[in-house]
């Protein structure tokens, strides 16, 4: 998939960028010194509320965090929507997640989380690639089809804001991070990085905790 980042996607063994960025709820921001020296982090960059596949991997988040914090990690999820917009999304919607908004995706750009490029070929992939990441369509469909269809399911109507991260964002990748205490990253896991069958795709549970009970202790 060819991608138009310039900086190279980061890699364990790095040390983790810091960001501070305006908390969803709670304290007022959400930093990554804030966890430095006291636990690891799970780290997920999704994108705006539009994405029908972040709305399920937070919520779905929502359930692996108590398993993750179980095991002593604490769970981070960073949302690509303007922190008003995500507070409206949430109040109707509450999750323990710590949540933060990083609407320009500042974030993304420092850990290298790649952002394919719209060339006919990238187009035709999509349409061509049929998928069913989360296992709720009776069949799988092309990309953009699923996305459609599982927004269909939720019933949620998108606001002007939604739309407008839509427009700036698409067709920016996903990523997730284990950060180990002393803010180095030591797994790393890009959509797509295998090719658009991965679009929408989340590690399972398993392959999460997995990683998190071979940290060193």
């Amino acid at each position: 998939m060819t991608t138009t980042e310039s900086r190279p996607p980061i890699t364990p063994g790095e040390v983790a960028p810091d960001f501070s960025l305006p908390a969803v709820d709670g304290p007022p921001t959400v930093a990554l010194a804030d966890y430095r020296g006291r636990s690891p982090v799970f780290l997920a960059l999704l994108l705006g509320l539009w994405c029908p596949f972040c709305r399920r991997y937070i919520a779905r988040m929502g359930a692996t965090e108590a398993k993750l914090k179980a095991e002593g990690v604490e769970t981070v999820c960073v949302v690509a929507t303007p922190p008003e917009n995500a507070k409206l999304y949430f109040k109707f919607r509450p999750t323990k997640l710590r949540l933060a908004a990083d609407p320009h995706l500042a974030t993304h750009h420092a850990y290298g989380v790649q952002r394919a490029a719209v060339t006919p070929e990238f187009m035709a992939g999509l349409a061509a690639t049929k998928i069913n990441p989360t296992g709720e369509l009776p069949t799988p469909l092309p990309v953009m089809e699923a996305a459609a269809k599982l927004a269909e399911i939720d019933g949620y109507a998108g606001t002007p804001v939604d739309q407008a991260d839509m427009e700036r964002q698409f067709p920016q990748l996903k990523a997730q991070f284990l950060i180990d205490r002393d803010g180095i990253v030591r797994w790393a896991n890009f959509e797509g990085a295998k090719g658009i069958s991965e679009v929408g795709q989340m590690p399972s549970d398993e392959e999460l905790l997995a990683v998190v009970r071979a940290l060193p202790r």
